[in-house]
């Protein structure tokens, strides 16, 4: 490829390499690669390394940013963020099909538009910034989409049920709210955990959940409802 056209890519993802050969790399689709033979290497390879550089990113920003979320729900959300048809439409912000070096047939096939092929080489160009100038890079990349992402994608559907609780007690101020872990239940590998949400000593909503996190979080939903905030669940 061209450096002229590398560059213009460098443009559309705000990142300019030291090492061009890597870029190269990241945007050479196997049937090109088979087409060269021994002389060009495919992106499978960075792909590989992608999806955990892409893994650690999204599960650092929402571990950060998320702190009431439970376990399950972040796991829920960073699937949806990590997964093809998310990145097929990070790739086609930048895009990534204009530059990608594709065999005849799957240039021929409309390989350049191909959910997977997309989504598969945004990976590898993840991993080649990563391995051109380090973590740091690689996340500014990255977190260039998933924030917007989160938001338009509606599957923040998690309510911070205690946050609501706490600022409807809050108005009583002589009033306390206490979470009191009632039992635990099953092997290590696979608790569940049940806690009280309490008002005063005075149980007000029981919860169970993976973690005791979410078990508080199932308590305060109970709490509300039965304290008649149904509009806020």
């Amino acid at each position: 490829m061209e450096h002229t056209e590398l560059n213009r890519f460098e443009e559309y993802i705000g990142y300019h390499f030291e090492n061009k050969e890597l870029l190269t790399e990241a945007l050479s689709h196997s049937s090109y690669a088979n087409e060269k033979k021994k002389c060009r290497c495919s992106n499978e390879r960075l792909e590989f390394l992608g999806d955990s550089v892409l893994s650690i990113i999204v599960s650092e920003y929402l571990f950060t940013h998320y702190k009431e979320m439970p376990e399950g729900e972040l796991t829920k959300l960073r699937a949806s963020l990590v997964c093809e048809k998310a990145l097929h439409v990070f790739a086609k912000e930048i895009h990534l099909g204009e530059f990608l070096l594709l065999g005849k047939g799957e240039e021929n096939t409309g390989g350049r538009n191909r959910s997977s092929i997309l989504a598969d080489a945004f990976e590898a160009v993840i991993a080649a910034i990563y391995l051109d100038g380090g973590i740091e890079p690689a996340k500014k990349h990255v977190l260039r989409f998933v924030p917007n992402h989160v938001e338009k994608s509606g599957r923040l559907n998690f309510r911070d049920y205690k946050t609501v609780l706490q600022e409807i007690i809050q108005k009583n101020p002589e009033e306390k709210v206490e979470y009191v872990l009632a039992g635990e239940t099953g092997p290590d590998h696979d608790k569940a955990f049940t806690v009280n949400v309490c008002l005063n000593s005075n149980v007000i909503g029981t919860g169970t959940g993976k973690s005791k996190k979410s078990a508080e979080q199932m308590a305060a939903k109970e709490a509300l409802m039965l304290m008649g905030y149904e509009e806020t669940l």
